[in-house]
């Protein structure tokens, strides 16, 4: 897999950069950032730079790789603890890449829900699990000085498949946090839409995605964490974190859900508390 660097800018002692390839499993160029802290690089006496552990980060709604890497605010903690971060895009693009039929911006491009469809026109596009979970991790670790430890973490959408990605490969992330994720997207109109259209009618499909149903079967799951604000305008219609709260409790597995007072969906509300969480994460990461 050959890789395109697109931009690259100096932070905090590392370096933000955007690459773009082209991706098999999506069958279209996909670009995606990565922060690579200054632990990576030769010390000026001549110290070797040493491999370091990777954050995924995957975005919501209408967002792009650029939202998290330029708005969150993490640069500066994740070069302090040594973690590197992967940003992808929220869905595949392109001008063969179908879009919504009416430009709705909760479905189609820039919301691929991290699901494998498998209805037309989708399904030979919209394999964004593959792509999170497979292809982009490979040709991460083949290109770039990291370790084989990984977390997880996302925003609304992205909470959702970072939750769901977690806990269907227990194995392969060492922690999961979430913000605002869209918790039962089978009982969500978001989630309800795109199940519908990615995955069809089977509700037992719906079912594989959705992490309030993966709870309930989880026999084991890396430590989680997730942050709500209260006064989030899509508390009680979207995300329902009352349903991940019951889920957990039925199944007695380990999960921190906190309600921060008076924070919406906003990057004001991630930068609050994306410290908190790059610390979360290295504390499992370097264990």
């Amino acid at each position: 897999m050959t890789m395109e660097n697109i931009s690259a800018n100096r932070s905090f002692g590392g370096w933000q950069r955007q690459y773009n390839h082209y991706s098999e499993t999506l069958g279209c160029s996909m670009r995606f950032a990565v922060y690579l802290p200054p632990q990576v690089e030769q010390g000026e006496h001549g110290e070797p730079g040493i491999k370091v552990p990777v954050l995924y980060w995957l975005s919501g709604l209408t967002c792009t790789d650029e939202n998290f890497m330029q708005k969150a605010g993490a640069h500066r903690i994740a070069a302090e603890l040594g973690v590197a971060i992967v940003a992808p895009d929220t869905s595949p693009r392109g001008d063969g890449v179908p879009d919504d039929a009416e430009g709705a911006y909760d479905f189609g491009l820039g919301a691929g829900f991290y699901v494998n469809a498998t209805e037309e026109p989708w399904a030979k596009h919209y394999r964004m699990y593959d792509y999170i979970v497979n292809e982009l991790p490979q040709l991460v670790q083949q290109e770039f000085p990291v370790t084989d430890r990984w977390s997880i973490s996302g925003h609304s959408m992205g909470g959702h498949g970072a939750l769901m990605i977690g806990l269907k490969n227990p194995q392969q992330f060492c922690s999961v946090s979430a913000f605002s994720p869209i918790c039962n997207p089978m009982q969500a109109p978001w989630g309800q839409k795109a199940f519908a259209n990615y995955l069809g009618d089977d509700r037992e499909a719906w079912r594989q995605y959705d992490s309030c149903e993966l709870i309930k079967i989880a026999k084991s799951v890396p430590p989680i964490l997730v942050d709500q604000g209260s006064d989030d305008q899509f508390l009680t219609e979207q995300l329902q974190p009352e349903k991940l709260v019951r889920a957990v409790a039925s199944s007695g597995l380990n999960f921190e859900l906190r309600i921060q007072p008076g924070y919406d969906h906003s990057y004001y509300f991630i930068g609050s508390f994306i410290e908190e969480h790059m610390r979360f994460h290295a504390s499992h990461l370097n264990k």
